[in-house]
């Protein structure tokens, strides 16, 4: 257990901007980390790279004092420095042994995320450890404790509602513009082409075909989100003249004022028939006065998702308890699995050992008695000998696992 540590950089002790600065490009990974292993006198080392934390996850008999510290920086970053060396030393949260595996099962069940009971960091710590796997970064010691995560994780997910109701505004408003059916290949408009709709466009690329418009007041950015929908663009002055009308209207400018007046959205409804839908994560609002009352539309505002994103992550909260004292009986579980394994590693010549001194035996000690023989004697002979090789073996093994892992005596 005491060979596991982590240096890592996260959003609760560093800036993400800073955080930036460790990261290491899929190409340069191969050299860089074979490199850091080798002069950082580590056996084993992973790199996990997300938008929020930069973390080295190893197996190494070397403890992570401030001297061990500046070699590992000074073999990462060979460019840096005294000044950034120590910015990284007094940045880096160090974790060792049993405080190393708790923090990685925290980490993969999202406890430790910027938004908590988010999926997407087990898939990431499962994608970072293979393709340190791949560089022949890892060993035995990193398989077993990234497949002991990666389990955790998952029962975490199972078991509690850490992961339960959305608590982003944008995934809040797809669930509800989802609730609306506006049937099969959706007229969809898009007004604005910024962070949020370009958050929502992720969604939408999941939801199937649909016809989409993109309109901004840039042009260019308008174009650029439509060409990742698929979609066609235009500028937002020419929103007043859209021909068609729509089923889902996804609005989100930083405009000061209004841009879709009562008159315009009342002759883009009249356009064409069926549920409508109306999403507006702008503030203030994108829609002018008495929009968003318009008959013949759900609308969807920024208000109410925002409290309601409060209340989810609110229950997301109070489900952490559960998922710490759920990672406590893996944690108990693993150290078991991690003695097993030792048992096996220190036992594993015994049955060489035990079948070469019964060939030596046969073959050298015995050899001259043996040879007076016939070859079915001998033959029978082998068998006893492999036969009482396999059942004395056993049992001692069985009982040195039993001292090692429980304490039992051997009486």
């Amino acid at each position: 257990m005491e060979r596991f540590r982590i240096i890592a950089f996260t959003h609760r002790t560093t800036d993400l901007k800073e955080i930036g600065r460790l990261h290491i490009a899929d190409e340069d990974r191969a050299p860089r980390l074979g490199e850091l292993r080798a002069l950082s006198g580590i056996d084993e080392l992973m790199y996990l790279s997300t938008c929020n934390r930069v973390e080295f996850v190893m197996s190494s008999e070397r403890p992570l004092n401030d001297t061990h510290l500046r070699d590992f920086f000074s073999s990462l970053m060979p460019q840096w420095v005294d000044s950034e060396l120590d910015w990284a030393i007094a940045h880096a949260q160090v974790y060792e042994g049993r405080e190393a595996l708790q923090h990685l099962f925290f980490v993969a069940s999202s406890i430790d995320s910027l938004v908590v009971g988010e999926r997407e960091i087990i898939t990431q710590v499962r994608e970072a450890y293979e393709q340190c796997r791949t560089l022949g970064l890892t060993g035995d010691a990193l398989r077993l404790l990234i497949r002991a995560t990666v389990e955790t994780a998952k029962k975490v997910y199972t078991d509690t509602q850490i992961a339960q109701n959305p608590v982003s505004v944008v995934s809040l408003a797809h669930r509800e513009m989802l609730a609306t059916p506006v049937g099969p290949r959706p007229r969809v408009i898009m007004v604005g082409a910024g962070v949020t709709n370009r958050s929502m466009a992720e969604y939408l690329l999941k939801d199937g075909p649909m016809d989409i418009t993109v309109y901004n007041r840039t042009l260019a950015k308008a174009e650029e989100l439509a060409s990742h929908l698929g979609a066609k663009a235009s500028a937002l002055r020419d929103f007043s003249a859209h021909q068609g009308g729509f089923d889902i209207l996804i609005t989100c400018t930083g405009a000061a004022d209004p841009v879709i007046s009562k008159e315009t959205l009342q002759k883009l409804i009249s356009q064409r028939p069926g549920p409508k839908v109306v999403v507006d994560l702008a503030l203030p609002s994108d829609l002018g006065p008495g929009a968003a009352e318009l008959p013949g539309i759900t609308y969807i505002g920024l208000s109410e998702l925002k409290e309601q994103a409060r209340r989810n992550l609110e229950q997301r909260q109070r489900e952490i308890e559960r998922c710490k004292a759920l990672i406590r009986d893996s944690i108990a579980e693993f150290e078991v699995q991690l003695r097993e394994r030792d048992v096996e590693l220190a036992l594993r010549e015994v049955p060489q050992l035990v079948h070469a001194i019964g060939q030596k035996a046969l073959n050298e000690v015995f050899a001259k008695d043996l040879s007076t023989l016939d070859p079915h004697a001998r033959e029978v002979l082998e068998k006893v000998v492999a036969y009482l090789e396999k059942k004395y073996i056993a049992l001692p093994m069985k009982k040195a696992k039993e001292v090692m892992l429980h304490g039992h005596t051997l009486a």
